[in-house]
């Protein structure tokens, strides 16, 4: 089911999409916490890749979780 899952159309783009947003909403949440400071732009590539690696599981999860009970109730209905 895995396999079917990933490949399916849209799966990858629904990925990208909520990785990207999860990586900048986490960005201006943090960003809140320290009070709008200019000093808190200044980010390393470490904290970067943090949040994209963060948005990534986040993405991978939620998306995979929709396209599963997609799949899952299409071939309920089939029976």
């Amino acid at each position: 089911m895995f396999k079917k899952v990933t490949s399916h159309k849209g799966f990858w783009k629904s990925v990208a999409t909520l990785t990207l947003a999860f990586a900048v909403v986490f960005f201006f949440v943090q960003w809140a916490f320290v009070g709008f400071s200019a000093g808190f732009l200044n980010v390393s590539l470490r904290t970067v890749v943090a949040l994209l690696l963060g948005g990534f599981v986040y993405g991978f999860s939620m998306t995979y979780g929709k396209f599963w009970g997609k799949l899952k109730e299409k071939a309920n209905k089939n029976k």
